[in-house]
């Protein structure tokens, strides 16, 4: 009777037993979950899959860190999703809802002012030692300080962190300017990746280099080539594996990722069977070059399925903090040049889509003219804003009828903005300098696309230089936005939050290591960002996502490229995988769902 009528009266701070009144087994961003309390697996996944064997995958690039969470330095493929486990899981079936993981419950104030999670007792770090509150707090103070850029600008809104008990502990966190609370971040301190206090404590955390962390996760690794390889063991002592959001998922004995210079090169390996799977986003070449013997001899299937997943947005990026791009009329005449329908055919087969939308493919994008909720968000500023974010519908020039009237249109926006033909060279009309600029690459795969522009920016009198760069130097010249242009693309979960601050706010244009690459600072695209991060029900997201995008699109800052609406995947029949097109938003499934046939 005692134990009972303390935890009717003991407040919620000092609540550390599990199970509690208002505990929850999982969180939504919007809405309702998916599974009710005692599931036992995801739909996704196969929950009798086999464990056992080797899966080899083919990497393009190198490493020089196994630290995944550091700005300086490449980390090895695969280490932060099998060896890093965070307080919950989420479950890509849904557009944004965690469950429990490392955290068996949790409890979160209605206005999400704060959260506490509880965590499971039978979680231990791989050396066996049990996860605390005291590594959580450890964990949020360590990458706050150290961790990514976009990190640490969603830790920095935390107010408090407090260890309620050994395996309880409470975020409190700091109201915006107009004094709600971002719903999104107790779900980030969710996802937070952990680390363990007895391995770092006292140590740089910047400076841990090609030594392994200490982690709680299914995998440690085994083997190291600095830069050429990493081979993950699966730990037989794991903790979790028997967690229902763990079912069906790491089913191998070991993982290999070998690193090649180039994707051709990786390609051969593929064919050759030094690799399990392929996914092939160049549809031209899923056309005519997956016709190889292991092809023809059944011992490797193609693998397509359509898809109703975000496909991002993949473009030319242009650094509008240089003088040649800051104006808009430059960036809108560079897309009335730009031949995409040429590009498609010849090298694509026709098979890509040209994207029209920050968020296309999905319900959040914008498409003719804005209302309802999205022109309530956009009316107070039209002032500020380009007369065809309200009038006119987003379109891309169409060269179906030739490339005439589309360069007689960009030579005019040119004109206007100050620039005149001189000798065949477009010449500043104040300053007498050429429009001359680098447009830098990582990957030879995308030389395709930079040459097409090459060539159609040439009749304009604009010499763009094709710059194919290592990648280490390619990252520096990246993380630090010393460049002028560069292809990029910039991936979205189904419900955008706080990253689109990280991607397009005016703080991330002067933070390195952030997805600003163009250096857009505009207070319109702030403010929309913040809507989108503070939308309290799906509607309000959709609005905000319609009203960022439109807003971004006639910014010209990206001249888009195209999407595809399905996934390419070849694999080698040695290999399982769970059944296709159950979840039709999924696309492929997560290859740490697939398994070796016995």
């Amino acid at each position: 009777m005692k134990k009972l009528t303390l935890l009717l009266t003991a407040t919620l701070l000092h609540c550390y037993t599990a199970p509690l009144c208002g505990a929850q087994h999982a969180i939504a961003r919007h809405g309702d979950v998916k599974y009710a309390p005692g599931f036992t697996h995801f739909e996704s996944v196969n929950p009798q899959a086999p464990k056992g064997g080797e899966f080899k995958l083919a990497v393009v690039g190198t490493f020089d860190t196994l630290n995944p969470f550091l700005v300086k330095g490449t980390a090895p493929a695969g280490i932060r999703d099998i060896m890093f486990e965070s307080l919950m899981k989420r479950n890509t079936e849904e557009p944004f809802t965690l469950y429990g993981l490392v955290a068996e419950s949790l409890e979160v104030a209605p206005d999400r002012s704060w959260i506490i999670f509880h965590i499971n007792p039978k979680a231990k770090w791989q050396d066996g030692v049990p996860i605390t509150a005291k590594d959580v707090v450890f964990s949020y103070r360590t990458l706050r300080e150290h961790g990514t850029p976009n990190q640490q600008m969603a830790y920095k809104k935390v107010k408090d962190a407090q260890v309620l008990g050994e395996r309880s502990v409470k975020f409190t966190f700091s109201p915006a300017e107009n004094g709600q609370y971002d719903p999104e971040l107790p779900m980030l301190m969710g996802i937070m990746a952990l680390l363990a206090e007895h391995d770092l404590k006292g140590k740089d955390f910047e400076k841990t280099g090609m030594t392994p962390l200490l982690t709680s996760g299914p995998y440690k690794i085994a083997k190291v080539d600095a830069g050429r390889s990493i081979t993950y063991q699966r730990d037989p002592k794991y903790w979790g594996a028997n967690l229902p959001v763990n079912k069906g998922y790491f089913n191998f004995d070991t993982i290999r990722f070998d690193y090649y210079k180039n994707a051709t090169v990786a390609f051969e390996a593929f064919k050759a069977g030094n690799s399990d799977t392929k996914e092939e986003s160049d549809l031209g070449k899923w056309a005519t070059s997956y016709d190889f013997p292991a092809v023809q001899q059944g011992l490797v299937e193609r693998i397509e399925i359509s898809h109703k997943h975000q496909v991002g947005m993949t473009g030319f990026a242009f650094n509008i903090r240089r003088d040649l791009f800051k104006d808009p009329d430059v960036r809108q005449a560079l897309a009335y040049a730009f031949d995409f329908d040429a590009l498609n055919k010849t090298l694509y087969n026709g098979a890509l889509v040209r994207t029209t939308s920050f968020f296309d493919n999905t319900e959040l994008g914008s498409k003719g003219l804005p209302k309802g909720q999205e022109l309530a968000l956009l009316e107070p500023f039209r002032a500020q804003l380009p007369h065809e974010v309200f009038d006119t519908p987003y379109s891309l020039p169409s060269f179906q009828k030739g490339s005439r009237d589309n360069l007689k249109k960009a030579r005019a926006l040119l004109k206007k903005a100050g620039w005149v033909m001189k000798d065949g060279k477009l010449v500043n009309t104040k300053t007498g300098k050429p429009f001359t600029f680098d447009l830098i690459l990582n990957v030879p795969e995308n030389e395709k696309a930079a040459l097409a522009l090459q060539r159609n920016l040439k009749p304009l009198g604009i010499e763009m230089n094709v710059r194919t760069v290592d990648a280490a130097q390619y990252e520096n010249l990246r993380t630090n936005m010393n460049f002028d242009a560069l292809i990029h693309f910039w991936g979205h979960s189904m419900s955008p939050g706080s990253e689109q601050s990280f991607y397009w706010s005016s703080k991330a244009a002067d933070e390195p290591g952030t997805r600003n690459y163009p250096g857009i600072k505009n207070p319109v695209v702030d403010k929309l960002c913040k809507a989108v991060e503070n939308a309290s029900t799906r509607e309000e997201l959709a609005a905000a996502t319609k009203a960022l995008d439109r807003v971004l699109l006639w910014g010209h800052y990206v001249l888009p490229l195209g999407h595809r609406t399905k996934d390419c995947v070849a694999c080698w029949k040695r290999v399982g995988y769970p059944p296709l097109g159950k979840v039709p938003t999924l696309g492929i499934p997560s290859i740490h769902t697939f398994w070796i046939k016995k």
